[in-house]
């Protein structure tokens, strides 16, 4: 998906798989026949960062460090600069970790969501992005065995063709599994929203692919199914709904709004909220190949076979047509830069399920900043808070929300990520933020900029190409978490990075795993670049898997403690 890996990849990866010639980066022809696009456009100024001066961003001699640009616009080809490696690394860097094992099997070399469930006595693992799904046997994380394959293999040539596809138009959503008691099983919820793959490039010049986007051949929305066992062919499904709540019975094709975004934050209980745009309006955006400002939904799940809608919630700044959101939005320095992502792009983050007497979420709004909400009552989600962040633009402001640490210490950490490869965009931070005060979240700190060992051939990882600053830390659904002092994050070419947040207002890096580039004959050369992009740790037995272009790894550190084999003796996810 657009939001898990860069432009540039993808347009290259497109380039590969249709021979098409790269669109250019020259300003587009102003061709808006959609009337929300047009009022965007008609109200917007035409801030678009120019190009930025040579010798303001690159190396810098002196102290052998990178000066990041201050400000670029989305590109499809990030330009080089002196002193980058003209090769792709193929040495490792390790501190404080190891190797337990390696997979060269990969769902996909853009993006890959994971799942972990225990059937058993079989700890299973989905690897999965659209309509490439792996399914593993991971009771042996030295040993994992492949079960299932639906869709691509990936190689030098790029994907072969699908084995044991989806039907058409359909796949895997981004999912949450939990245990449900009403049903006395596992249940899944996979999120549908639209394609940000291939359709569409410049909302401005293409009216034929916004139409295609207003129009999509799939559910905008989610599908709970019942897993009556690990295998895809086990899985019951359900229920189906649309995010189109003001039009609960529009067919596909006629269901407005994005649909649902990234994994659902569901618990297995009565509350679950999405990230969604629900209708065409949710509009106020920038960035130029997507048409939706996310806010958010909540639903009750008492039932996972009859979901019913609550409420939507949309920050200031959210809605065209709206003149209270349109005037928050013309307030915002991102208005009419073309480039920064709007809204959510995951759903809240959520310290403690409302059913178990949590009140508090965390909403990261990418370019809108972050807000604090009270969700004790789900029908009426009300703002508490807000934190405006530093602009960075080009990529991801604000994506990712790590709870790990609230519980202890009443801070959390926010990160955005990059977009652009080589390093042309300003750097992305973790902000450390204390959030004891709900109504003044306050930034104390930001994480430190992650160095490459001495023995490397070069003194910062932008030198080392592709893409380079935090993703995120895994999701809400991996085993156990979080633990105590301790931020894992994934860095894309710098690997896995641990660190230690015992002094959240000194955060400072205990540990990493910097793997090689992938090799000619492993993957194809467009996406060499998007290296480290997405990890998911099982905490419950001292296991950090990371997810590569060319293959997924099993690592462990003595930050963690002992990697365990087995199933644990309390199953995931919880039974309670």
């Amino acid at each position: 998906m657009k939001s898990a890996f860069r432009l540039s990849t993808l347009c290259a990866a497109l380039a590969l798989m249709t021979g098409a010639a790269l669109a250019s980066d020259e300003p587009a022809k102003i061709d808006i026949r959609d009337p929300i696009i047009q009022r965007w456009y008609d109200i917007t100024p035409d801030k678009m960062p120019p190009m930025p001066a040579p010798g303001t961003w690159g190396m810098d001699k002196a102290t052998g460090k990178f000066v990041h640009p201050k400000a670029t616009e989305a590109v499809h080809g990030a330009p080089s600069f002196d002193g980058q490696l003209k090769y792709w690394d193929q040495k490792d860097y390790a501190l404080n970790m190891k190797v337990e094992a390696f997979y060269p099997l990969s769902a996909s070399p853009y993006h890959e969501w994971q799942n972990i469930v225990d059937f058993g006595d079989r700890r299973i693992m989905y690897v999965y992005n659209r309509r490439h799904l792996k399914v593993f046997d991971i009771t042996d994380p030295r040993d994992a065995k492949l079960l299932a394959t639906k869709g691509s293999d990936w190689g030098k040539d790029g994907p072969t063709p699908e084995k044991d596809p989806f039907p058409a138009g359909d796949g895997i959503g981004a999912a949450s599994i939990q245990w449900n008691a009403a049903l006395n099983k596992y249940v899944m919820v996979q999120s549908f929203e639209v394609s940000r793959i291939g359709i569409l490039e410049d909302k401005r010049s293409q009216p034929d692919k916004v139409n295609a986007i207003r129009h999509a051949n799939h559910l905008k929305g989610f599908k709970v199914y019942a897993m009556n066992g690990p295998l895809p062919d086990q899985w019951e499904l359900i229920a189906t709904r649309t995010t189109d709540v003001a039009h609960p019975a529009a067919p596909i094709g006629q269901q407005q709004g994005s649909g649902s975004l990234d994994v659902p934050a569901w618990y297995g209980g009565k509350y679950m909220f999405l990230a969604t745009a629900p209708d065409d309006t949710y509009a106020l955006a920038e960035y130029k190949d997507y048409l939706y400002s996310p806010g958010y939904q909540a639903w009750d799940m008492s039932n996972p076979a009859n979901p019913k809608w609550l409420s939507n919630f949309a920050a200031p700044g959210q809605i065209i047509g709206d003149a209270a959101h349109e005037a928050a939005y013309l307030k915002n320095p991102r208005a009419g830069n073309r480039t920064s992502w709007m809204g959510a792009r995951m759903p809240l983050f959520i310290p403690k399920p409302v059913e178990k007497g949590g009140k508090v979420a965390f909403a990261a709004m990418a370019g809108l900043g972050l807000y604090t909400l009270d969700i004790s009552d789900p029908a009426n989600m009300k703002i508490i808070g807000h934190l405006d962040l530093p602009p960075s633009f080009a990529g991801t402001e604000a994506d990712n929300v790590n709870l790990s640490q609230y519980e202890k210490t009443g801070v959390i950490f926010l990160n955005g990520y990059p977009m652009n490869d080589e390093c042309f965009e300003p750097y992305k931070d973790i902000y450390a933020i204390d959030v004891r005060d709900l109504k003044h979240p306050r930034i104390i700190s930001t994480f430190p900029r992650p160095t490459p060992p001495k023995e490397a051939a070069f003194t910062d990882f932008c030198q080392r190409r592709g893409s380079f600053g935090p993703k995120r830390p895994g999701y809400h659904t991996q085993p156990g978490q979080g633990r105590e002092g301790l931020a894992i994050y994934a860095f894309y070419n710098a690997g896995i990075q641990i660190f230690d947040v015992k002094d959240p207002a000194k955060p400072a890096i205990a540990g990493y795993y910097v793997p090689r580039f992938p090799k000619d004959d492993e993957i194809f050369e467009s996406v060499k670049g998007n290296l480290a992009f997405g990890t998911y740790i099982e905490y419950d037995r001292n296991i950090i898997w990371m997810f590569t272009n060319h293959g997924f790894y099993a690592l462990s550190s003595p930050l963690l403690g002992p990697v365990k084999s087995g199933v644990p003796a309390t199953p995931w996810p919880p039974r309670d």
